[in-house]
């Protein structure tokens, strides 16, 4: 609980036997209310490893993509009455040790959306992400930088922080079910006017991580590259995805008089 507000951790699991205890241990229960996992039918010892540690587990029969695992993963958040929801990989890629600080800027109300970024602390070469990957990354985020026009550090970190308003809000359900699920959320962020902010964060790639190699990596690529189009198509009216077709001017509307009365 911090600030009065609810905080669950959910970890979507494939194949994390050998990492999800670094990764729990590390979870400061203090301030980390719940902590949910999402097995996406993964075929070596997650499930058994989640019980010894008795974390409540969902398990899927099926193998969902990351982008289905993500969404029975943020369903579950709400149904237990989540006010922040932070989405950490079971692979020990990303630091638990920032739950406490991303959590504080969704529970404080400094932001409605947190990303931790593997690039504003410029140690993601150093802590081995493939060259390849951290050019890609780069190339990519620029171009969603103009497309999308913001500013973030990246758009590809797996390591999120959102309030239950933003999960309430947006379609996921309408989202793909591969890796670029997370930047369509980031799309229909943007477009919702929800505050997006970023905390740099330590890179850890090991031989235990969860990584796609460089034929999906170029799929995500042009997944991604799709996505930020279609948004600026969208704002110059000339798409509409269904992902991107809500209109979401009644909510900015409501939102801002919110943040009026609030700065009263």
């Amino acid at each position: 609980m911090l600030n009065g507000k609810k905080i669950v951790a959910v970890l979507p699991a494939y194949n994390a036997e050998t990492t999800l205890y670094r990764t729990v241990q590390e979870i400061d229960r203090t301030i980390v209310d719940e902590i949910l996992l999402v097995d996406d039918n993964s075929s070596d010892g997650t499930l058994t490893e989640a019980k010894k540690l008795g974390i409540p587990t969902i398990h899927h029969d099926v193998n969902r993509g990351y982008g289905g695992n993500q969404k029975t993963c943020y369903e579950a958040a709400l149904t237990q009455g989540a006010d922040v929801v932070i989405m950490l990989h079971p692979d020990y890629q990303y630091t638990p040790q920032l739950l406490t600080a991303m959590a504080g800027m969704i529970a404080y109300g400094t932001y409605d959306f947190v990303l931790a970024s593997r690039i504003l602390g410029r140690g993601a070469l150093k802590g081995g992400m493939p060259l390849y990957k951290y050019i890609f990354n780069r190339i990519l985020t620029f171009v969603e930088n103009l497309l999308l026009g913001l500013k973030l550090s990246e758009y590809h970190s797996g390591y999120r922080a959102y309030s239950r308003e933003v999960l309430l809000a947006l379609p996921l359900q309408l989202n793909s079910d591969d890796f670029v699920f997370d930047n369509q959320m980031i799309a229909q962020a943007h477009m919702a006017g929800f505050r997006i902010g970023e905390i740099s964060c330590p890179t850890r790639y090991e031989p235990d991580s969860s990584s796609i190699n460089l034929l999906r990596s170029v799929t995500y690529g042009l997944g991604v590259l799709k996505t930020a189009i279609q948004y600026r198509l969208v704002k110059w009216n000339l798409n509409s995805p269904q992902y991107l077709q809500l209109d979401y001017s009644a909510y900015r509307a409501n939102r801002n008089v919110r943040l009026t009365r609030k700065s009263q």
